[in-house]
């Protein structure tokens, strides 16, 4: 049974607004009458009935106005007004029709009447159930909106936690809904040097970005704890594979910015190619994306290689999301990468790069397709750079042991010892405020015991970017084909008053070094290699290195107010 309603009928006519009263009442609905136009709205206004029966002619305010003004009156709430008349002229009935939302011509039918009211009915409650739903879905929409802020509040605090900010790192974010796809991770090693990496999640907004926290957390937590780039990169890879939906995976480049060494490791994965940009000339070295994406491959058949480059003072790198190079003009046309090719072509001077191509893609005027993000690397002098810090908080370890690790063939082609040893020499509190230097020397002593002991490679392959090349080619391979040697790390904690002191010996099964010739080699300030007895000599308080070359020591010590 339909609901019975309240209906207004205004007409001048006496007889006419009985018999249509009668009709209304024997449809089982409330009859509310009026004699004129004005009658008609102050009834309205007072008694908001759910559809009126206006005539069209009537003295005071004719029918058309008193229907404008109902209308108004009503608001949102969709009012039903069938217009009574005797008008017969088109432009007559047709303005009925804008005004109103019917018309029903004298003398009145009851049968025509009584359909058009429950028609009528019909498109009211359907309207009303439109509007229902609406401010249904807009407080759903508010709540998830809410809900979205929140979680991107978290998300924003967890993924960009490390060192966006540092003097050498300028970057461009341009997000294509509340939540960003693309992933920017910065992170200091304890080295010094830092770990960035640009992704780039299928699709956008939160769906995007779900993987972005646990390959956050992965990043930072390892970084931190001084793992290599090929570590973080199994790590990730595994995590995002185990937990993402298939066809959710993450292009990404991730990059090892070495301050001390001053070269920089790159791996690529699904991102368009980033630049290497020479600052002495206009050479341009693309890092080309060699791997798939992050979260693809199963772990036992990732390939974590990276490729090596020296640099120099005044070299920067360029690192972008698809999103840039798709970005389109208001004809359609895509920004593309011929367009940044010709913009890095035409750039005389690197410092402004950034600035260039920042300024082109706002005047490209662009409609963003996709998340855009656009990262500018360069070297800066270790005294720049933030390394981590560390609370005095918590017990500290006794300053009176020592411990000898060995570690052999099947270990050294699988695992990196330094984290391990790093964890364990930072539960000393007076060896944190050292932690750069350490770390550094740690790595230093590890990669010349390694490379140069125990895999016997030539570090003057290292004169050039070929000879980079070739230099971490050799050793990839010889490192796959190690079945024997050893790498040995003998650590001795003294106590000492007022503070301790660090002993540290390395050695390596390796043939050794000619001492005096590396010595000499290092004096040469322009070569890429044979930096790292001077380094180490820089850093560490006191170190000895044996004549066979086979060995070192090196010592650090700390006062209890480090």
């Amino acid at each position: 049974m339909s609901e019975r309603l309240s209906v207004l009928i205004a007409e001048d006519n006496a007889a006419d607004r009985l018999l249509l009263s009668a009709i209304v009442t024997r449809e089982g609905h409330r009859a509310l009458t009026a004699a004129d136009g004005q009658e008609a709205l102050e009834l309205f206004c007072r008694e908001r009935p759910q559809l009126v029966l206006m005539d069209a002619l009537m003295p005071v305010m004719d029918g058309f106005e008193a229907a404008r003004l109902i209308k108004l009156a009503a608001g949102e709430t969709l009012v039903p007004i069938i217009f009574l008349t005797s008008l017969t002229e088109n432009d007559a009935l047709v303005h009925c029709l804008e005004v109103g939302d019917d018309f029903l011509a004298k003398p009145y039918n009851r049968v025509i009447l009584g359909a058009k009211i429950r028609a009528m009915d019909r498109l009211r409650r359907l309207q009303q159930t439109v509007l229902e739903q609406r401010d249904l879905i807009a407080k759903h929409n508010e709540h998830l909106v809410a809900e979205q802020r929140v979680a991107k509040a978290v998300f924003d605090k967890v993924a960009h936690s490390g060192c966006l900010n540092a003097p050498n790192i300028r970057y461009l974010q341009s997000p294509y809904a509340l939540f960003n796809g693309d992933l920017m991770l910065a992170a200091y090693k304890p080295s010094g040097g830092m770990h960035v990496l640009l992704g780039d999640f299928t699709g956008h907004g939160l769906p995007a970005a779900i993987g972005a926290m646990p390959l956050a957390e992965v990043f930072y937590g390892m970084t931190t704890k001084g793992y290599g780039l090929a570590d973080i990169l199994r790590e990730v890879n595994a995590k995002l594979k185990r937990i993402l939906p298939v066809g959710v995976f993450c292009c990404a480049t991730l990059i090892n910015l070495s301050f001390h060494r001053r070269v920089v490791e790159v791996w690529n994965g699904g991102l368009p190619d980033g630049y290497l940009l020479r600052g002495g000339s206009n050479e341009r070295i693309p890092l080309v994306s060699r791997h798939l994406p992050l979260g693809v491959l199963e772990p036992a058949v990732f390939d974590e290689k990276y490729e090596v480059y020296p640099l120099l003072e005044g070299d920067r790198l360029l690192l972008l999301s698809d999103g840039l190079l798709e970005t389109r003009n208001h004809a359609g046309e895509l920004f593309g990468e011929q367009r940044l090719l010709d913009l890095m072509a035409a750039n005389e001077q690197r410092g402004q790069l950034f600035d260039e191509v920042q300024q082109a893609l706002s005047a490209f005027r662009g409609e963003t397709q996709d998340d855009v993000s656009l990262i500018e690397l360069s070297l800066i002098e270790e005294a720049r750079s933030s390394p981590l810090t560390f609370s005095n908080d918590g017990n500290d370890t006794p300053l009176d042991w020592s411990a000898c690790f060995e570690f052999r063939a099947e270990t050294l082609k699988h695992m990196n010892p330094l984290p391990y040893l790093l964890q364990l020499l930072l539960e000393v509190q007076g060896l944190r405020s050292q932690v750069g230097a350490l770390y550094t020397v740690l790595v230093e002593l590890y990669s010349n015991a390694l490379e140069h002991g125990v895999l016997r490679l030539d570090s003057s392959l290292k004169r050039d970017v070929q000879g980079f090349a070739q230099y971490y080619g050799e050793r990839r391979e010889r490192l796959a084909r190690l079945e024997e040697g050893f790498v040995r790390f003998h650590l001795e904690l003294r106590p000492e008053h007022g503070g301790g002191r660090l002993i540290m010996r390395v050695e390596d099964s390796g043939g050794g070094f000619d001492l005096a010739a590396a010595r000499a080699c290092e004096q040469a300030a322009e070569q890429l290699h044979g930096r790292g007895l001077k380094l180490v000599s820089q850093l560490a308080e006191k170190s000895d290195w044996e004549n066979d070359g086979r060995g070192v020591s090196v010592e650090f010590s700390w006062s209890a107010q480090a």
